[in-house]
């Protein structure tokens, strides 16, 4: 791929993301997009390479927020690390998090790559241990994104996040 390919794709899919926001969760209006037929086929390349940028973004605000030179000792709370990265990058790319959140339930490959997001969040988190069954990894990233979603919307209510998130867990134990 060319750098003028490459450049080319990131303002498809720039452009794709802000005709999408109109309705997050309606099928990606690739007819609207110039080119976005040509160079990904699908609305699920499509989606699976926003997913893409999405875990790249999240990952590597996780990675400044975990390894914190502030932190000299390195125990600090990993959870509020979690936090706030992912705050801090749904809001800075609230739309693409609004259009991924919109195409899970119309492709199974996108549920896996959530399902490797979810994994990652409970993981740097220190609430499971990447040698647990994944399925249950899983189910722990939910109930996590679930008190970040929910913690997000009502800012004014502050819970401990701890004492919170074992509730959300004790029925899956």
């Amino acid at each position: 791929m060319s750098w003028t390919d490459f450049y080319r794709r990131q303002e498809i899919l720039e452009a794709t993301v802000r005709l999408a926001g109109r309705n997050p969760a309606a099928p990606l209006p690739l007819d609207e997009v110039p080119g976005a037929e040509e160079h990904f086929g699908t609305e699920e390349n499509i989606l699976l390479a926003l997913q893409y940028q999405w875990t790249r973004t999240l990952s590597g605000r996780l990675r400044a927020e975990v390894t914190d030179p502030d932190d000299a000792d390195g125990l600090g709370d990993h959870v509020d690390a979690v936090t706030r990265a992912w705050r801090a990058s749904v809001e800075e790319h609230e739309t693409l998090r609004a259009v991924l959140d919109g195409g899970y339930e119309r492709h199974a490959s996108l549920r896996r790559m959530h399902e490797g997001e979810l994994r990652m969040l409970a993981v740097t988190a220190g609430l499971a241990d990447p040698r647990e069954p994944g399925e249950e990894i899983v189910k722990v990233g939910h109930a996590l994104e679930a008190l970040l979603r929910t913690s997000r919307e009502e800012p004014a209510r502050r819970r401990p996040v701890m004492g919170h998130l074992r509730r959300l867990l004790a029925p899956s134990a």
